[in-house]
């Protein structure tokens, strides 16, 4: 795949705001990038291939049969949404957040202070108060 500077000028440009000259170095850089990258690319490649050469694959009426590479492990395939074991980690898990929600309401029954003045606390705050304030707050009280 050959190297378009002018996309990657625009690409840049578009990315950073930046303006790049076709000649700036590092379109080199960019160049050398591609280039290790094609090689590794081919060097896996040819490792792949390698891999399987070997193999002999079996034929079959529809044609040739797939064979896994050597010490490859079939895949598991059940029909099931949840295995037995995740279903009893679900479970499992379940149970701890009812726990932990249970502990957390209790704990907060236990902690919390009820909402309210205390009475006597109350009548003393209102013997503190003038005459016309008193009656005029023990009115809003009584509604």
């Amino acid at each position: 795949m050959a190297l378009d500077p002018q996309k990657l000028r625009l690409h840049v440009f578009e990315k950073t705001g930046i303006k790049v000259d076709v000649d700036d170095p590092i379109f080199a850089l960019v160049a050398l990038n591609e280039a290790v990258l094609e090689e590794a690319v081919e060097r896996h490649l040819a490792r792949l291939e390698g891999a399987h050469a070997p193999a002999v694959a079996p034929t079959t009426s529809a044609g040739p049969a797939y064979v896994p590479p050597p010490g490859a492990r079939p895949i598991p395939t059940s029909h099931e949404p949840f295995s037995r074991r995740e279903l009893r980690l679900l479970a499992a898990a379940a149970g701890v957040a009812l726990v932990t929600a249970a502990l957390v309401l209790i704990g907060q029954a236990i902690f919390s202070k009820p909402a309210g003045i205390p009475t006597a606390k109350l009548e003393r705050a209102l013997q503190t108060l003038d005459a016309k304030t008193r009656a005029a707050f023990e009115a809003e009280l009584s509604k």
